[in-house]
């Protein structure tokens, strides 16, 4: 039951001082996630109460569900703004017909995650290389930041996914800033970066937020055109089926399995890290699928868009000392009680002071040092993560994945499609054999041998290359040239094209009166070898455990013992 239910591992081992630590996290991890629920639920486009009813059941269950101790499931930016960028480009009309959209959304989010984690499909996320991720988080960020800028300024704008048509609005609109959602966002901005370097201790969200409030009320600045979250409904969220509309489901499909594959990213990413500090090892990738996929479907019935685990919010739990899922269950009682009691309070709150807790809380999204170092190291991949971040903040989130992505697969068949391939001779005063390129005078080459070594799996993709280098190899090396000696330990696997390749290569070098002996082949490739029937091509005495022992045997084939036999008689699966 603890595979399912992985609480109960945990549990029977609970006791008073880690509750102690757990309230105190919780309660921490609370008083951040209420404003940041109202603030994420904005970019999202919807109503400030909608990230509350996001921080309350999907965080419960995954309490009960999730493997991670310390990551704070809710509401997050990137998962906010992949939600308002998707509906954004649909014809959708009217507030009302929105949220039934985005709840939708959410449940077929949660329905992707939950298939995925019941076929235990967790590997597929693996896709999404870290340059496509840090393009697009950048870019995202950046999407995000201007975003707010209309409540910072006090404006009137249309939402939007592309950068280049929020920073067009923007200067379009600045005639009309009011100064006093300005001033209100600048100094929560300044407030929070200050408490941030200075007072890491202060809850400067909180501040912030308490502050607005009591500013806008005591000195009436609705009055001055400042815009305030108004009448915050009270009361938990109501039960209720999401509108099943099979041409919506066709809209937004393909955005709900974004969502579905970032925020299993993002929850298992944010989960390893505190893993790495914390010294303890618990997450199961495919329950983490299973755990949030079953979130988010439960969250939909009770009126919560897509959530994930918050890079920030989790940090901050595991810094307060949470120890269990204990803490996330204190975190969303204090929501309920805001619910229950406390909406009232936030009808003064000035969307300036939302906006700017926002932009500090994505501006560490932006990464400019993994860039720099991929610059200097690969500029394949640099160029990857230049693609997407470009893409997404002109084309939108979605488009800048999905190119991304595939940039990623292109550029990982392209590799694989030419492989690094070596001719190895021997060093001096030693059994090694190693790169001829790399260790120069210090290898003994002959002339009537060459020893290759191919460093990836032979396949369909790559086989012309493999035949096409070793025959200039062989071309190469001319008329004293008897055997070739193919170190096949980097081989892990042979599909069927590769199969025929090696057949008809070993026909050429019959022809030519060459042998080709194949050195270090692991069990799993000695399989394919004899059930494809290339060791009919090859015959078995070709087979060897090292290169030296290959050498021996071409040298002299009557000296010692047979060494063929000690690999094709063996048990084939070792």
């Amino acid at each position: 039951m603890s595979r399912f239910l992985p609480f109960l591992e945990w549990l029977p081992k609970y006791n008073k001082r880690k509750f102690g630590n757990d309230v105190v996290a919780g309660f921490t991890v609370g008083v951040i996630l209420i404003p940041q629920g109202m603030a994420y639920a904005m970019i999202a486009g919807l109503p400030p109460v909608y990230g509350l009813y996001a921080s309350l059941l999907p965080a419960l269950v995954y309490a009960f569900l999730g493997t991670s101790r310390n990551v704070a499931v809710g509401p997050v930016a990137m998962d906010s703004l992949l939600v308002g960028a998707g509906l954004g480009t649909l014809a959708i009309v009217g507030i009302e017909n929105y949220i039934v959209t985005a709840l939708l959304l959410s449940f077929m989010v949660g329905a992707f995650q939950l298939v995925l984690g019941l076929f235990r499909m967790g590997f597929l996320v693996n896709f999404m290389s870290r340059p496509v991720i840090s393009g697009f988080t950048s870019a995202a960020a950046l999407i995000i930041i201007f975003g707010q800028i209309k409540h910072l300024l006090g404006l009137k704008m249309e939402n939007s996914s592309k950068f280049h048509e929020l920073v067009l609005h923007a200067f379009q609109k600045i005639p009309e800033t009011n100064f006093y959602d300005l001033a209100i966002g600048l100094v929560g901005i300044f407030t929070i970066v200050l408490c941030k370097k200075w007072f890491k201790k202060f809850p400067a969200i909180l501040i912030v937020v308490v502050a607005s409030i009591l500013t806008v009320y005591y000195f009436e600045l609705e009055t001055y055109g400042v815009e305030v979250v108004g009448k915050v409904p009270s009361g938990f969220p109501s039960f209720q089926f999401p509108i099943i509309d099979m041409a919506l489901i066709n809209d937004i499909w393909p955005i709900a399995l974004t969502l579905a594959l970032v925020g299993y990213l993002e929850i298992i990413s944010i989960g390893k890290a505190l893993e790495e500090k914390a010294k303890l090892e618990t997450i199961d990738p495919n329950q983490e699928l299973v755990a949030l996929g079953t979130s988010n479907m439960v969250g939909s019935f009770f009126q919560a868009y897509p959530v994930t685990s918050s890079f920030s919010r989790s940090a901050i739990n595991y810094e307060a000392g949470a120890k269990t899922t204990i803490a996330s269950i204190i975190s969303v009682a204090m929501v309920a009680l805001t619910l229950l009691y406390l909406t009232p309070l936030f009808y003064h709150l000035p969307n300036a002071a939302l906006g700017s807790i926002i932009m500090v809380s994505v501006f560490s999204l932006i990464d400019v040092s993994y860039p720099k170092s991929l610059w200097k190291a690969r500029k394949d991949e640099f160029m990857v993560l230049l693609i997407t971040f470009f893409f997404t903040l002109s084309m939108g989130i979605v488009e800048g994945i999905l190119i991304g992505t595939l940039l990623s697969l292109l550029l990982m068949v392209y590799r694989t499609s030419k492989p690094h391939f070596a001719v190895l001779g021997k060093l001096k005063d030693s059994d090694y054999y190693k790169n001829i390129n790399r260790f120069g005078e210090d290898v003994i080459i002959r002339e009537d041998l060459l020893v290759v070594r191919f460093d990836s799996q032979l396949y369909f993709g790559n086989s012309v290359y493999f035949k096409n280098k070793l025959l200039k190899y062989i071309q190469a090396k001319g008329e004293p040239l008897r055997a070739v000696i193919l170190n096949a330990e980097a081989i892990n696997y042979i599909d069927d094209s590769a199969s025929n390749m090696l057949m008809s290569v070993l026909e050429e070098m019959h022809k030519k009166n060459l042998h080709l002996y194949i050195a270090g082949a692991i069990g799993p490739t000695r399989d394919i070898i004899f059930r494809s029937g290339l060791i009919d091509y090859l015959g078995k005495e070709n087979l060897f455990i090292t290169i030296k022992e290959a050498v021996a045997y071409h040298d002299d084939p009557n000296s010692g013992p047979s060494l063929w036999e000690r690999v094709a008689h063996q048990n084939l699966s070792n």
